[in-house]
């Protein structure tokens, strides 16, 4: 659960959508714009945010910002009824632009080929396939760019990183990868579903990048990793998306290859057969019975 203090370099934006791009069968680029960005400050690389999003039919979220504090916004948006308080989903700044003022945030899609899948489509992924120029949200994200929402922090020792994402994570991935140093050494490998979904992704580090293409049969998460040959001298990895997969990476990483835990930032961006809001109740169940 966000804390207060972890509130405190964030604020709330109100925005609006300028344009969409298709990246692929399995993403789309939103780009958002908004007199309140002049005060945004992403810090790159993973730089997650939360986004609130209308329910149709409505004109803008609801989102109780004059709730108080940080736990008091929280706590108001959850008694709100189901039906209207706003959609909440974490994402990746994708890139910030000064003049004029925008945001992009990719959005995985979920590709939909009978009635079966449509039911699992999710309110974010509905509402990112029919987002229009002039749709509102609202977001909470930062207002400097040195903040507790960046994770990928490698050790100043560092002599090479790893990273791995599903499509889920690959904004955070391709952001940063084009913010590692001229030179870094990189193993990379990118999970997803169709062959289009590759992207021509900008980097100045010394990165080898893996395409895993499910729909082109390619070794699960684990299995690429696992024998691969990796460089010599101090890694830190970066591993993130579905939690499962997640998980049986990090093990591999700390047991196997015997890499510092401490040097492996692990993030669960989703759980397969488990919705986001699913994940937040079972985080604020975890931390009641901790306290």
């Amino acid at each position: 659960m966000t804390t207060t203090a972890e509130l405190a370099p964030f604020r709330f934006f109100d925005l609006r959508v300028v344009r969409t791009r298709r990246l692929g069968p399995s993403m789309v680029r939103i780009t958002f714009a908004g007199e309140d960005l002049k005060d945004f400050a992403a810090g790159g690389r993973d730089q997650s945010l939360s986004l609130f999003l209308p329910h149709p039919g409505q004109q803008a979220p609801v989102v109780p910002v004059d709730a108080g504090d940080g736990s008091a916004i929280f706590a108001a948006w959850r008694a709100l009824p189901d039906d209207v308080r706003a959609v909440m989903r974490s994402y990746t700044v994708r890139e910030q632009r000064r003049d004029p003022d925008e945001v992009d945030i990719d959005f995985a899609l979920h590709t939909v080929t009978s009635a079966a899948d449509a039911e699992g489509v999710g309110p974010a992924c509905r509402w990112a396939q029919q987002a229009a120029p002039g749709h509102r949200v609202m977001v909470l994200g930062p207002a400097i760019a040195e903040n507790t929402a960046v994770r990928f922090r490698p050790p100043k020792d560092t002599d090479w990183v790893l990273i791995w994402a599903d499509e889920t994570a690959l904004p955070a991935a391709a952001a940063i990868l084009e913010w590692l140093p001229a030179g870094t050494k990189a193993r990379v490998w990118l999970e997803v579903p169709h062959s289009e979904d590759r992207q021509d992704l900008k980097t100045a580090a010394d990165a080898r990048i893996t395409w895993l293409v499910r729909e082109e049969g390619a070794p699960s998460a684990l299995e690429a990793v696992s024998g691969a040959e990796l460089p010599e001298g101090t890694p830190y990895a970066w591993i993130a998306g579905e939690s499962g997969s997640v998980k049986a990476l990090r093990r591999h990483l700390v047991r196997e290859r015997e890499l510092d835990r401490r040097r492996v930032t692990f993030v669960g961006y989703w759980r397969r057969g488990v919705s986001e809001d699913g994940l937040r109740e079972e985080a604020t169940a975890q931390e009641s019975s901790d306290m």
